[in-house]
């Protein structure tokens, strides 16, 4: 078998039942003890693991259904990061905003223990599918709040965080390579957000360089990276902010898409392409040959099912740029990159899940 990534992929969170977001609830309340929280975990990821398996997917993921975000998880596990208020909000497309929480780095950060090996050694149990762990990026712990984010008396610049946050993840690496993992992706989206002129501008306003910043994220990333051993496929996902189907910016890949597709050591792109605000596929001329692009034609908030013949159509035209052979289709984010999930339903999720890979099928003729 081909490593990763597959023709028919997805990027990892998945809608949780009901009986698990009741669980959610009930455990912060202190009404359900841990060990009966992880019950309904695991049951719930058995199920979950079952429906993706069931529809023809080469990997599978947990849902990311132990965890309340897609990043929080790593607060606790991780020593020195705390949770403020993020200076950015999300919109979406009636004009409405949300605030939300984000990262604070308040001390020396410390990886205490594993944030998502136990996930992994669960999965794996239960799957018969190559099993795939995402990861949040490192950048998600600093732009959310670009410039009052970090201490100062702690860490004077992002870079002197990045270089203790760094050996975090590649401890967290090495442990997942050494439990059997084979495939780890990264959901980034401070990189796809400084697309966004209007973000750049608010980030020059409060006193920081768009374009330095690409740069320390860029660094950042390989520095957590770039040991992973052979065998293992590491995937980054970019996308605009997914928050009960709001989002945080808008703008094509054209401003950091050079540096993005050259300068970083990862195998895979999983690109956000379901509405224009992703822009067009022009980009794409810039990925070097040595790269692979998973398309995120397929939306994962928009009550709608894509018909393989628009699909394909896509995929035709992004192969232009980049060879169809280099190329696979997925959602553009996950259903749930919070416990509340998307606008959609499970029997819609698992229609588009199926449809990928009848997709994938006519198009490449395998999955």
């Amino acid at each position: 078998m081909a490593p990763p990534p597959f023709r028919a992929e997805h990027v990892g969170s998945l809608l949780r039942p009901k009986e698990l977001t009741t669980a959610f609830r009930q455990h912060a309340a202190g009404e359900i003890d841990d060990a009966a929280f992880t019950e309904i975990q695991d049951a719930a990821i058995r199920n979950v693991v079952t429906l993706q398996q069931d529809a023809g997917l080469g990997l599978v993921t947990d849902g990311e259904f132990r965890r309340g975000s897609y990043w929080g998880h790593v607060i606790g596990p991780v020593s020195g990061l705390s949770v403020r208020e993020a200076e950015f909000k999300f919109h979406d497309d009636h004009g409405h905003e949300q605030s939300f929480i984000a990262a604070h780095v308040a001390g020396k950060v410390r990886r205490e223990r594993g944030f998502s090996t136990g996930e992994f050694s669960f999965l794996k149990s239960v799957a018969t599918a190559t099993a795939k762990i995402t990861m949040p990026s490192l950048p998600t712990f600093h732009f959310y709040r670009p410039i009052g984010g970090i201490d100062p008396s702690v860490y004077p610049t992002p870079r002197d965080f990045f270089d203790d946050f760094a050996e975090v993840f590649r401890l967290e690496i090495a442990e997942l390579a050494a439990m059997g993992a084979t495939y780890i992706q990264m959901d980034e989206v401070p990189l796809a957000m400084l697309c966004d002129g209007a973000v750049r501008e608010q980030v020059r306003a409060g006193g920081a360089d768009p374009d330095d910043l690409v740069d320390v994220y860029i660094d950042a990333i390989n520095d957590a990276v770039s040991s992973r051993p052979d065998g293992m496929t590491c995937g980054l996902h970019l996308c605009r902010g997914n928050f009960k189907g709001k989002y945080l910016s808008q703008g094509g890949y054209e401003p950091v898409a050079e540096q993005l597709f050259n300068d970083l050591f990862v195998d895979a792109f999983f690109l956000e392409y379901d509405t224009d605000r992703a822009g067009d596929f022009e980009p794409l001329r810039l990925v070097p040959d040595d790269k692979h692009v998973v398309l995120g034609l397929v939306s994962s908030k928009e009550a709608e099912l894509e018909s393989v013949e628009s699909l394909a159509k896509r995929i035709d035209e992004a192969a232009r740029y980049v060879p169809l052979e280099r190329l696979s289709l997925s959602p553009q984010c996950g259903f749930a990159s919070a416990v509340s999930g998307n606008p959609i339903t499970e029997d819609l999720e698992k229609a588009k899940l199926a449809r990928i890979v009848e997709t994938a099928m006519q198009v490449w003729g395998e999955v």
